[in-house]
C-alpha cells in the first residue's frame, strides 16, 4: 500500500516547486487546485449543484463564468463553505480513484494549499509544510499574480497562518531562499522509509 503525502502551504511559499522537485524524483503528485478546476468544468455533479446555486449562466456556451463564482464567493465569504461543500467532496473521490490507479508507487503525492482546512489531512498519512516567511510570500504573489499587496494579505488571511499549521505536520520544508531545497527533499523521501 503507498504511502500517501500531502504537501500544503500559503499562497507564495513555493509548494507548487516542491511539488515538482518530488515528481522529479519519482513521486506521483495530485495537484488538487489543478484537478478541482477540472471537476468544477467536467463533473456532472458538481456542475448541476453549482448551476442550482448559481443559475445557468454559470456554464454558457461550454464556458465556466469564473467572474459569477468569484463575486458569489467574495461578496458573501460565507458562500465559501457553499461552493466548497459541492466541490470538495468530489476532489476528494477523484484522489482516492486516482491513487487506486498508482498503486505500484511506494509514495504518492497531493498537493493542495488548504489541504488542513478542506478536511484532506484525513486523506494522507503525512503531512509536509512548505514554510517561506510572510514578506517573501507577499513579494512573490505580488509579482507572479500582479496584484496589490492588500489582496495577497485578504487572501492569506482566509487561511490558516503557518504557525498553526506547524504544529499540525509531521515535516517541514523551508523555502525561504537561504536554506538549499533539494538536500530537504530527499531527507523527506529518505524518513518516508
Amino acid at each position: 500500500m503507498s504511502i500517501k503525502l500531502g504537501v500544503t502551504g500559503g499562497i507564495g511559499s513555493g509548494k507548487s516547486v516542491v511539488s515538482h522537485l518530488l515528481a522529479m524524483m519519482g513521486i506521483p503528485m495530485y495537484i488538487a487546485d489543478v484537478e478541482s478546476k477540472r471537476l468544477t468544468l467536467e463533473d456532472p455533479l458538481i456542475r448541476d449543484s453549482l448551476i442550482s446555486l448559481l443559475g445557468s449562466d454559470l456554464y454558457r456556451n461550454g464556458e465556466f463564468n469564473k467572474a459569477l463564482l468569484a463575486s458569489y464567493i467574495f461578496d458573501y465569504p460565507e458562500n465559501l463553505n457553499v461552493v466548497n461543500g459541492i466541490i470538495h467532496p468530489r476532489v476528494k473521490d477523484d484522489f482516492t480513484q486516482w491513487t487506486h490507479k498508482h498503486t505500484a508507487f511506494k509514495v504518492l503525492g497531493m498537493e493542495a494549499a488548504i489541504l488542513i482546512e478542506a478536511g484532506f489531512s484525513q486523506e494522507v498519512d503525512k503531512i509536509v509544510l512548505v514554510y517561506t516567511p510572510l514578506n517573501t510570500r507577499l513579494e512573490r504573489t505580488m509579482l507572479r499574480d500582479s496584484t496589490s499587496r492588500e489582496q495577497v494579505m485578504k487572501r492569506i488571511q482566509s487561511q490558516v497562518n503557518d504557525e498553526e499549521k506547524m504544529k499540525m505536520v509531521d515535516f517541514i520544508i523551508y523555502n525561504d531562499g537561504e536554506t538549499p531545497l533539494i538536500p530537504q527533499v530527499i531527507s523527506l523521501i529518505n524518513s518516508l522509509g
